[in-house]
């Protein structure tokens, strides 16, 4: 498998309107899976979202592209768990993600079935505002989509996605084999990490505002700050 370059023209199977619904709602259920071993979410909610939210008032978060929600989901569940008041909105243009998320309970998220650039329309603001594998489905809308994200955050953005490479597409590979026959996680997994950034590519890529960071295994973590925020 070639992985010199982007493969953009890839396409994922779930990303088809007409795909199996059944292997569709597995494939959702399966991310919660998948985040939980590889995502690092739990690691970046310690070292940057917890610092940037105040423990003392009530502290909004969009999650942009929130697939199955369940990171969403364990974002409330640990402030929570940290006593921290925070209000989580999950957005997601898919009407198939949304309905499957509305039907999972999960600490009150509110998901809603709309774009960035819809809330950025709006006037809506957030203080924090993160994605999980997004950034892999821009082809040519990255700066779009940094643009309209770091307009949405008051304080925080973080975007965190896979980083292409062989060893990365050989574990996954590996790792998700026993869901291949049950949903799209293995093969669409697989197209994402074709579809992923380089480290250099992205931090190439990136305003010089912000800033891109490796996380094992095979994560790059893109971040921007406002206010003078840690």
């Amino acid at each position: 498998m070639a992985l010199q370059h982007r493969a953009i023209d890839a396409v994922e199977w779930m990303d088809d309107p007409l795909c199996d619904p059944g292997r569709l709602a597995r494939t959702y259920g399966h991310f919660g899976l998948l985040n939980r071993i590889v995502g690092r979410w739990q690691m970046i909610y310690r070292t940057q979202l917890r610092p940037a939210l105040d423990p003392g008032g009530l502290n909004s978060l969009l999650d942009i592209g929130f697939g199955g929600g369940d990171i969403s989901r364990r974002i409330a569940g640990w402030a929570a768990r940290d006593g921290i008041a925070v209000t989580i909105t999950a957005i997601d243009p898919d009407p198939r993600a949304h309905e499957f998320a509305s039907a999972t309970p999960g600490h009150g998220v509110e998901y809603l079935a709309t774009t960035s650039a819809a809330l950025v329309a709006e006037g809506r603001s957030f203080d924090v505002v993160i994605s999980n594998h997004v950034l892999h489905h821009l082809d040519d809308g990255l700066d779009e989509f940094l643009e309209e994200s770091a307009r949405l955050a008051s304080r925080l953005v973080v975007h965190c996605d896979i980083e292409r490479g062989a060893g990365a597409y050989v574990a996954y590979s590996i790792l998700a084999l026993p869901l291949a026959a049950r949903s799209f996680a293995h093969a669409d997994g697989r197209t994402s990490i074709r579809r992923s950034y380089t480290h250099h590519e992205l931090a190439t890529l990136a305003p010089a505002n912000w800033h891109v960071a490796r996380a094992h295994p095979s994560r790059l973590i893109l971040t921007h700050t406002t206010n003078g925020r840690p």
